[in-house]
């Protein structure tokens, strides 16, 4: 069963999605190949608190508490459960997203050769703008061959501001 919920961060309000309780989705405001909203399930109230703990129940209470960790300054790497939905090749390259350290950044290039696949990068620059949850699988630290911003499916202006955040140039 789907659901979806939105909440706040210093870039925008985030759309968060999950099947049977597993985040599978994580998308922004204006967001290039965000899927249509008929397509994200339920509807969770933001911050619906269980009764009698006070606390969040919602399939997203952990998310929510790692990205504000993330936000605030104090978490480098997401342990969030995910199900990811997209092609073999593209779950590849996502794992490969996952695994590039907070505050550093790899081009194309460099992915696709971790890939085994040295003329992929145009393929991994594909699959890198179809990644369903953005910031937690970290599609911002891609960037051109010369260390430039290249296309990010949450605008440029993110990307900078995501990047110069993980780089220490300012916490939120």
């Amino acid at each position: 069963m789907k659901q979806h919920t939105v909440t706040d961060s210093p870039y925008g309000p985030l759309t968060l999605v999950a099947d049977d309780g597993v985040l599978c989705g994580l998308y922004m405001t204006d967001q290039r190949h965000r899927p249509p909203e008929e397509t994200l399930g339920t509807a969770v109230p933001p911050r619906e608190r269980g009764r009698a703990s006070g606390r969040d129940d919602t399939p997203f209470a952990e998310t929510r508490e790692q990205l504000t960790a993330y936000f605030a300054g104090e978490l480098t790497e997401f342990t969030l459960p995910l199900r990811l939905n997209g092609t073999p090749f593209q779950r590849r390259v996502w794992a490969e997203l996952a695994r590039i350290p907070y505050g550093e950044t790899r081009s194309y290039g460099e992915l696709a050769d971790a890939l085994g696949n040295p003329k992929a990068s145009r393929a991994v620059g594909l699959a890198n703008g179809r990644n369903p949850v953005g910031i937690i699988v970290p599609c911002h630290r891609v960037v051109g061959a010369g260390g430039g911003l290249t296309g990010y499916g949450g605008g440029l202006e993110r990307k900078r501001r995501l990047l110069d955040f993980e780089r220490g140039a300012g916490l939120f």
